[in-house]
C-alpha cells in the first residue's frame, strides 16, 4: 500500500509515463510511500479504480494528456464518488492552460501547472503534513535543472523490454510556432551532460538499446549533440536505436562527420518542416532557411544511413489546398523515408488562436482538437486530407509499397496531385480508411495503377510483389497468381532490434 499513488492512462501499453517517473524520482524521503501505477486508455475504468483504491491513498496524482483527458476526467470523477475524502492532485500539458471551463480540474482538489518536478514533492509534505495549500491552482515554475533528480533508474526491466524509453537531455525550445506548446517554454535549459551520460551509461548497462530523445532542438547546442552522440557511438552494437527531433537547417560540418559514422537504421530524426511556404511561415511565427533545409536532407539521404521522419501540417493560416500541395512536392523530391501529413490542433494554450477570426479558423472542442476547416479549406477538403494523411501512411510510411509507391507519380510532375487522386478513388472503393489487411491494400494498389493509370500490369505486378515478399511473406494473393513472377527471397533471420517499420526502409537502401 502507498500514501501517493501516481497514475496516468498512455496510450500505448509500450509507452511509458515520463513525467510520472520524474515526479516519483523527485519525491526524496516520500519516495518510499508512494508508487507508480500505469494504464492504458483502452482499460476499463472500474479495474482501474479498483487497482488504484487497492493501494489505499491519501493522494492521488493523476498525468492528463490530449489523448486521455476524457478517460481521466471519468476516472475523477468516480474516484470522488467511491472515495471522497481522497486528495486529487492533477498535472500535465493538458491542464496547464486554459484550465478554467475543464470539469475535471473543478472535481479535483489541486492542480499544478507546468513542470511539476519539484511542486509536487512540497505540495504532497503540506498535505501529509496535515497543511492544506490555500490555492487550488498551482503554477509551478521552471525549476533549476541542477535540482531536478533524473528518473531513469525507475525504469524497469520490463520497461527495458517492452516499452518506449523516453530521454531529455535538455528543456525548452528557442523558437515560437505558434501551433506548438513547446513554444511556450523559452529559454532552452541543458541537464548537466556528465550527469546524463552517466544515467545513459546505466540503461544501456541494464540492456536499454532503443532510446527516444523528446528534447525539441536536438542539434542546438553543437556540443551536447557531439557528446551524446559520440557516447552511443562508441557503444554501438546492433540493435541500438536512436530517435532525435532536429532542428531542420542546423546541421554543421562536425556534427554531420559524427552522423556519417552510424550505420543505416541506427539514427532516425523526426524534422519538422511544417510548411514551405515563407508567408504561412510568418503568420505562425515560425522561421526557417530552406535552402539549408534542402542541403541538410540531401546530405542526410545520399551520405549517412540516417532515417528521416519529416512532418508537414495542414489547415495552418494561409495554406491552401495548392500551396500545401507544392510543399508536399518539394519535400517528396527531397525523399525522406517518412512524411507525416499532420492535421493542426488547437492546443490549449497556444497563440495560434490569434487567427481565429481572420482566418475563421474551425476546431474540434473535443480532443484532440483538430481542425475542421478554415478560410481556404472547408470541411470537405480537409476531409480530404485527413484521408490523404492515412492512406500516405499506410502506403508509403509504412515501407511496405516502397517499390510500388513511386510508380504513382512517375507519369506526372506532382506526386501530391497524383496521391490525392488516389485517395478519393481508394475511398469510393472501400468507405473507410482502416482496417485494410495488406492483400487487399496490394490488390487495390494494382487496379489503381493499372486500371486508372492504365500502367503495365507486369511491370506493376513485378514491384507488388519485390514489395510484398520483401519482410518474408511467402503467399500469392490471388490477383497475382496469372504472371510471371520469381519465388519468393529466403527469409533473412533477423538480426537485429530495429524496430519494424525502419527495418523496412533499411532493407530497402541494402
Amino acid at each position: 500500500m502507498a500514501e501517493i499513488v501516481l497514475t496516468t492512462q498512455n496510450a500505448r501499453y509500450w509507452h511509458s509515463a515520463f513525467g510520472l517517473r520524474y515526479l516519483l524520482a523527485n519525491l526524496q524521503e516520500l519516495q518510499a510511500r508512494a508508487t507508480l501505477l500505469e494504464f492504458g486508455i483502452k482499460d476499463a475504468t472500474n479495474e482501474v479504480l479498483e487497482a488504484i483504491l487497492s493501494e489505499q491513498p491519501v493522494i492521488v496524482g493523476i498525468g492528463v494528456y490530449i489523448w486521455n483527458i476524457e478517460q481521466a476526467t471519468k476516472l475523477v470523477a468516480d474516484l470522488k464518488q467511491v472515495a471522497p475524502e481522497l486528495i486529487i492532485v492533477l498535472g500535465g500539458p493538458e491542464v496547464s492552460y486554459e484550465w478554467d471551463d475543464l470539469p475535471i480540474v473543478a472535481q479535483a482538489d489541486y492542480l499544478i501547472t507546468g513542470e511539476g518536478d519539484i511542486a509536487f514533492r512540497e505540495l504532497c509534505r503540506d498535505l501529509l503534513a496535515g497543511r492544506k495549500p490555500l490555492e487550488k491552482v498551482i503554477p509551478a515554475g521552471i525549476p533549476p535543472l541542477a535540482e531536478v533528480q533524473l528518473p531513469y533508474e525507475l525504469y524497469t526491466t520490463e520497461d527495458i523490454e517492452h516499452r518506449v524509453l523516453y530521454v531529455e537531455a535538455s528543456r525548452g525550445c528557442p523558437f515560437t510556432c505558434e501551433f506548438c506548446l513547446s513554444s511556450l517554454e523559452i529559454p532552452v535549459r541543458q541537464f548537466d551532460i556528465d550527469q546524463f551520460l552517466a544515467q545513459m551509461q546505466n540503461l544501456f548497462d541494464r540492456g536499454a538499446r532503443q532510446f527516444k530523445f523528446v528534447d525539441r532542438t536536438f542539434n542546438l547546442n553543437m556540443r551536447f549533440g557531439q557528446s551524446i552522440l559520440q557516447f552511443f557511438l562508441d557503444r554501438y552494437e546492433p540493435g541500438l536505436f536512436l530517435h532525435f527531433e532536429m532542428i531542420p537547417d542546423r546541421l554543421p560540418e562536425s556534427l554531420r562527420e559524427m552522423i556519417m559514422q552510424f550505420p543505416p537504421g541506427v539514427l532516425q530524426f523526426e524534422i519538422g518542416v511544417q510548411t514551405f511556404n515563407p508567408e504561412v511561415g510568418k503568420l505562425i511565427s515560425r522561421k526557417q532557411n530552406v535552402d539549408k533545409l534542402e542541403d541538410n536532407f540531401r546530405f542526410l539521404r545520399q551520405q549517412t544511413g540516417v532515417h528521416i521522419h519529416a512532418d508537414l501540417i495542414v489547415g495552418l493560416p494561409g495554406e491552401t489546398l495548392d500551396s500545401f500541395g507544392a510543399g508536399f512536392d518539394r519535400l517528396v523530391g527531397l525523399n525522406p523515408q517518412e512524411i507525416q501529413v499532420g492535421i493542426l490542433k488547437r492546443l490549449r494554450g497556444t497563440p495560434i488562436t490569434r487567427h481565429d477570426t481572420e482566418w475563421e479558423m474551425r476546431y474540434s472542442p473535443h480532443p484532440p482538437y483538430e481542425i475542421l476547416s478554415n478560410r481556404l479549406l472547408d470541411f470537405a477538403t480537409m476531409q480530404r486530407m485527413r484521408r490523404f494523411a492515412r492512406y500516405w501512411d499506410l502506403i508509403a510510411n509504412s515501407g511496405n509499397f516502397t517499390e510500388t509507391c513511386a510508380a504513382i507519380w512517375e507519369q506526372t510532375d506532382s506526386p501530391f496531385t497524383e496521391f490525392l487522386r488516389l485517395t478519393d478513388w481508394l475511398y469510393q472503393q472501400i468507405e473507410r480508411t482502416h482496417a485494410i489487411p495488406l492483400p487487399r491494400l496490394a490488390e487495390l494498389l494494382f487496379n489503381f495503377l493499372t486500371q486508372v493509370q492504365q500502367l503495365d500490369p507486369q511491370s506493376i505486378a513485378e514491384r507488388i510483389w519485390q514489395d510484398y515478399t520483401r519482410g518474408g511473406r511467402e503467399d500469392r494473393p490471388q490477383f497475382l497468381r496469372k504472371f510471371d513472377l520469381p519465388l519468393p527471397p529466403q527469409k533473412k533471420k533477423k538480426q537485429s532490434k530495429t524496430p519494424t517499420r525502419q527495418a523496412r526502409h533499411v532493407a530497402v537502401q541494402e
